[in-house]
């Protein structure tokens, strides 16, 4: 008897093997992904040689940035008639560096900007926290003093405190701690309320209910369970406030209120040039195409640490 054809058919399908696709090996993945995201790359291999550059900038720049000659003061930079190798960038009224200052001043507005940035995460993550487990009157009245606080604007409660007190104690000669403080001070309501959202809706999910039923303590399920969860959103916003605390450095500095002389700072160079503007063009665009240029690569790379985070654009 001839078997069904439906037979033969189940047979040979039986004996069929389909091409299996190779998983991608990780290093392959990891280097797809920042090739995906290659102008975050490239941000972030800049602040990387930028931060190497700051620390060691005692080595690296070729003249002392406190002390200038004025027989050498207002040179060029080197493509500039009058320029020369001695002074890439040119030098100041006074004769400094105009390279050593911007190097010395890095250091001053990334040291700056993340100490800052660490005292308003500290501040803003803590009340955040507080505000979100807790909930009733400790939420009502974290959220009105957050409130309160936003009413008034950034910039003016800095020049108000720094105003009233100065940029205080310097340390390790390019530090000003109340600076720092009122910098950080001023911004840790974005952190409080972006936490604040993020434990709403951590806290009613399966695993907080189980460490509940476990027994474990509040403090416990804060820090094991719920901060862990929330700390994407407190790294990408993170990066962007190192930017703005820069920023707002810099205008300090230009004021006057920020680190003192005679410490360098890219504010308080562009402040010194304003002068020369119009006849002396590169003394205001070096200290300004610095600000411009790391706040830009860190905001970059602020996004592209998001995307990286991200576990929907991650799977694409």
């Amino acid at each position: 008897m001839n078997r069904p054809i439906s037979d033969g058919v189940s047979a040979a399908a039986d004996t069929l093997i389909l091409p299996t696709r190779r998983a991608m090996p990780g290093w392959r993945k990891v280097l797809r992904r920042l090739w995906q995201l290659r102008t975050a790359t490239l941000s972030g291999v800049f602040l990387v040689v930028l931060v190497f550059v700051a620390i060691f900038a005692d080595f690296i720049t070729p003249y002392n940035p406190y002390e200038g000659e004025l027989v050498n003061r207002l040179r060029p930079p080197i493509w500039e008639h009058g320029g020369s190798w001695e002074h890439i960038l040119g030098t100041d009224q006074v004769g400094r560096d105009n390279l050593s200052r911007l190097i010395f001043g890095a250091r001053v507005s990334l040291a700056v900007g993340f100490l800052a940035t660490v005292v308003a995460a500290a501040i803003g993550v803590a009340l955040g926290l507080a505000a979100g487990y807790i909930g009733r009157l400790t939420d009502t009245v974290i959220s009105t003093v957050i409130n309160i606080q936003l009413t008034v604007p950034f910039i003016l409660l800095a020049l108000l405190f720094i105003g009233v007190v100065g940029p205080g104690l310097v340390i390790a000669n390019y530090i000003a701690v109340n600076v720092i403080i009122v910098l950080g001070v001023a911004s840790w309501p974005i952190y409080a309320r972006v936490i604040r959202a993020e434990v709403f809706k951590l806290r009613e999910l399966d695993f907080v209910t189980a460490a509940r039923c476990l027994g474990f303590s509040d403090a416990r399920i804060l820090l094991r369970h719920i901060l862990p969860n929330a700390f994407n959103p407190i790294i990408v916003l993170s990066t962007v406030q190192v930017a703005r605390f820069i920023i707002a450095e810099a205008f300090l500095s230009f004021l006057g209120l920020g680190t003192p002389p005679p410490t360098p700072t890219w504010g308080s160079m562009l402040a010194d040039a304003r002068q020369f503007m119009f006849d002396k063009w590169w003394l205001p665009t070096f200290p300004g195409l610095a600000i411009f240029i790391t706040t830009l690569a860190i905001n970059l790379f602020g996004d592209g640490l998001r995307d990286w985070l991200d576990p929907y654009s991650r799977n694409i």
